[in-house]
């Protein structure tokens, strides 16, 4: 019982260290959070693409081969 009312002790000065560390970060500005974004979106989007058409033509390609439907 001793370990769990030291660790509740603890927890108010944990989260006043975590909250003094985070106002250490350089945090990277709205218009570049939304760049990455954009970014990271749009090769979501052409990978995707690229898989779908390689996933379809090994499709038709082996349909042909072993004469399925």
């Amino acid at each position: 019982m001793e370990k769990i009312t030291a660790f509740a002790g603890q927890i108010p000065s944990f989260v006043k260290e975590a909250y003094q560390e985070l106002t250490k970060c350089t945090w990277l500005a709205r218009g570049d959070v939304m760049r990455s974004t954009i970014a990271v979106s749009v090769v979501v989007i052409l990978v995707a693409i690229y898989v779908s058409l390689v996933d379809f033509g090994l499709k038709i390609l082996l349909g042909s081969i072993l004469g399925g439907r």
